[in-house]
């Protein structure tokens, strides 16, 4: 085997274990959760609305004990959900 060939089985074998080192960093607990305050506060709804969210299972959540938590992944994919595009502007005369 010649010297180059050598150089790129070693740089996919570095490619490889760089690759497997951040698979390994990863981690479901690196998602960010938010308590119900944090929710709110991110949806600009009341608590009261943010228990009808969940009464009506449109967010899903997370219970501890008494303390609800939801993912900000979670509620990010509820707004893109209900995200309406503008694709036809009107006019408007004054």
């Amino acid at each position: 085997m010649d010297a180059m060939a050598f150089k790129q089985i070693m740089a996919r074998f570095d490619k490889l274990e760089q690759f497997i080192i951040e698979k390994k960093k990863q981690n479901p607990l690196s998602e960010v959760w938010l308590d119900v305050s944090d929710a709110c506060n991110l949806l600009k709804v009341s608590k009261r609305t943010l228990q009808s969210y969940r009464d009506k299972r449109i967010i899903s959540y997370s219970r501890v004990a008494n303390k609800i938590y939801y993912k900000a992944s979670d509620i990010e994919k509820h707004l893109n959900d209900n995200y309406l595009e503008v694709t036809n502007k009107r006019r408007f005369r004054y």
